[in-house]
């Protein structure tokens, strides 16, 4: 199981005393990747990985390279983005970096800032002969 994890501001959000004993784990995104392989019955590396906006693409990476080294034989990999609170939109608003319409041109001559979405992508890897 390799995860790609990026801003988890869950933390900030605040909880019932109703669940003291998993706070601290249910908002930590180091052990996501092993929840997920203990929910799904997996076995062998479960990897969290932050590295910002690549997250789920390094995830990605790191499932191809374990499968070509032997590691696995089969290999979950993927991301979610969940933005619970505004905190990132002001700080990149901030920063100026958003753009004034929300919508990303990448590359593109009228490219005027980045426009946050949400959504989740998962893919299951297998080594080929």
């Amino acid at each position: 199981m390799f995860a790609g994890l990026i801003l988890n501001d869950y933390a900030a959000l605040e909880f019932p005393e109703s669940v003291p004993g998993n706070f601290g784990t249910g908002v930590a995104g180091s052990v996501a990747s092993g929840r997920l392989a203990y929910l799904l019955g997996l076995e062998g590396p479960a990897v969290t990985v932050d590295t910002a906006c690549s997250s789920s693409l390094v995830a990605m990476h790191l499932a191809a390279q374990s499968l070509r080294t032997g590691e696995c034989d089969l290999a979950v990999a993927g991301g979610a983005t969940v933005l619970c609170t505004p905190v990132s939109f002001v700080e990149f608003s901030r920063q100026g970096v958003l753009s004034p319409d929300g919508r990303s041109r990448s590359f593109a001559a009228g490219a005027n800032g980045a426009g946050w979405a949400e959504g989740a992508g998962v893919v299951v890897l297998e080594r080929l002969s």
